[in-house]
């Protein structure tokens, strides 16, 4: 979050979505409710430090860890928000001010914060009291997602359990002080949210992305009979294949196998990020595989498929389609097909906040193949990688460092080439150095320096920061300007 995707929120003011808070003395009891309300309605986006009417004063600035800090351990409480919830709160600044921004996505579940069950009516938190009222609830959500399903007959030993130490490594190298490092696994099930109770029949036990996620390969087939992942290379025999995956073991296991299928087969490019390499065909699998295992309507007939072709990959997957039609960082709704699946993954890196996976695949496919995925949002859902083997990431017909991405507007009114290059370059990399870049454009240091003096003076190019930690900003020209 930054200032100026802030600005699309002050704009819109409070609504069923966007709650803004003073958070002047932290996180209190009503900044919960609206977590609550947030989690049983559609999800939503909580500002801590802006008045009602959209008022940026900010929160003080020793507060801002302290408050981040408490809107974990609360939310991750079972004592006060029953059943818990794992938020990852970040800080921004506005006009200098400290913002506290909560991003809250719609879950699986009913919560409630102190034993009271919250909704979310146009921009008011609205206590549930009726019983009809929370049993309609649980009603919408179970009906809605069919990773809520449970299955009383299922056993533990019909589980995968020495998976649960290998997920609890993985979310502790994500994030070292996770909650799940010290527990059991039972209590690890039922935080994760793998373990319920319907709330039709009162029975409890594991749900389907429980079953999903660690469930012995019998077991999956026997709920969802239809569920594999065909991964398939066609590139010499395109009428049947040259390799072949088939996938019908737990999402786990699933994520690392398509991963290594897509990596056997595909090239990696080399990227540099600021100082670090970037695995593109990395990052790009990473978005594919996860959105199919994630996102996938499992109660279909229809199997999922990654196909990996001469000039193109695509993967395609049964949907519940949250509209019809195509997928851009323009109008992407982050809309959760799979709430428990989604955040399992996302507590084990293998998967990022809703909504950042489709512009990160954007970014890193222009600069893989040089063109834009396809995102074809219908009741089957598919996703199509152009590839071009002889593309050079960031590469145009005479500077390396000029990119076809995201900073072709901000070029468009530069005659110098190598304007055009520079800003290009320190908008992929906002740390990169002189030195980098004279040796990525086939330059002298002293000429590129002149350029970006010129860049600075023109108020194209700022350095925020110091010389040795800081980093670029490109700004619009002026061409552009509104």
């Amino acid at each position: 979050m930054t200032a100026r995707d802030f600005e699309h929120f002050r704009q819109l003011g409070e609504n069923v979505g966007i709650e803004f808070k003073r958070g002047g003395n932290g996180a209190q009891s009503d900044t919960f409710e609206s977590i609550c309300a947030f989690l049983n309605r559609f999800g939503g986006d909580l500002f801590l430090g802006v008045e009602d009417d959209g008022t940026v004063v900010g929160v003080p600035a020793g507060a801002v860890e302290p408050t981040m800090r408490h809107v974990v351990k609360v939310a991750g409480d079972p004592g006060l928000m029953d059943p818990p919830f794992y938020l990852q709160p970040e800080s921004f600044k506005v006009g200098g001010r400290n913002v506290v921004h909560v991003r809250v996505p719609p879950s699986a579940d009913v919560h409630r914060f102190k034993g009271v069950v919250f909704d979310r009516f146009h921009e008011a938190d609205v206590r549930v009291r009726e019983t009809e009222a929370i049993a309609q609830l649980y009603i919408r959500k179970q009906e809605i997602y069919t990773e809520r399903r449970v299955y009383p007959g299922i056993r533990k030993s019909d589980l995968r359990l020495d998976l649960v130490p290998v997920a609890k490594e993985m979310a502790a190298t994500f994030r070292p002080d996770h909650p799940w490092r010290k527990l059991g696994a039972d209590a690890f099930f039922k935080s994760a949210r793998l373990f319920g109770r319907d709330a039709a029949t009162g029975k409890e036990g594991f749900n389907a992305a429980g079953v999903l996620l660690f469930g012995k390969d019998d077991t999956i087939l026997d709920v969802f009979p239809a569920y594999r992942t065909d991964a398939l290379l066609r590139r010499v025999d395109v009428d049947r294949y040259d390799d072949r995956d088939t996938v019908c073991t737990n999402l786990v296991e699933a994520f690392s196998r398509l991963m290594a299928f897509g990596e056997k087969h595909l090239p990696d490019k080399f990227w540099l990020d600021g100082p670090n390499r970037v695995s593109l065909r990395g990052k790009i699998l990473r978005e594919v595989v996860s959105n199919s295992l994630v996102h996938r309507e499992y109660s279909s007939s229809k199997p999922a498929r990654l196909v990996i072709e001469k000039d193109r990959l695509w993967a395609d997957n049964a949907n519940r389609a949250a509209f019809h039609g195509l997928i851009t960082p323009e109008n992407v709704q982050p809309v959760p097909k799979n709430p428990i699946l989604a955040s399992f993954f996302k507590q084990i890196g293998n998967a990022d906040e809703l909504g950042s996976g489709t512009r990160n695949l954007f970014r890193y496919v222009r600069l893989y193949s040089g063109a834009d995925p396809v995102l074809d949002e219908e009741d089957q859902f598919k996703v199509t990688i152009p590839l071009d083997d002889n593309h050079v990431p960031g590469r145009s017909s005479q500077y390396p460092g000029l990119t076809s991405g995201p900073t072709t507007g901000l070029t468009a009114g530069l005659k110098s080439e190598l304007d055009k290059a520079i800003l290009a370059f320190l908008e992929n990399n906002p740390s990169g150095t002189m030195t980098m870049l004279a040796e990525r454009l086939g330059k002298a240091r002293s000429v590129v320096a002149e350029h970006i003096r010129n860049l600075k003076a023109a108020g194209l190019l700022v350095r925020e920061g110091g010389r040795a930690h800081g980093t670029w900003k490109v700004m619009q020209p002026k061409e552009t300007r509104t």
